[in-house]
């Protein structure tokens, strides 16, 4: 049974985004939810360089209201979740 994992970056977000990438070998869907921004050092586009490589899907949630829906329904939709 394939599972629905959600990576939610948080504080280290290239970390984040590297631990995405790994979960891949699962076989398992993976998404990515970024808190906040994600800055433009090398090591950042590297892994989203990556990540769609893999066809990971990422999307940045602004700190705004909507974002806590959306998070909030991607939680509830997944069924695993690493908070990094």
């Amino acid at each position: 049974m394939k599972k629905n994992i959600l990576v939610i970056a948080k504080n280290n977000k290239v970390e984040a985004l590297r631990v995405a990438v790994g979960l891949v070998l699962l076989s398992d869907f993976v998404k990515v939810d970024v808190l906040g921004g994600l800055d433009n050092s090398p090591k950042v586009q590297e892994q989203l360089e990556v990540m769609e490589f893999a066809d990971i899907p990422h999307e940045v949630l602004d700190n705004d209201s909507s974002m806590m829906d959306k998070l909030a329904q991607d939680i509830v939709g997944s069924n695993v979740i690493y908070v990094i």
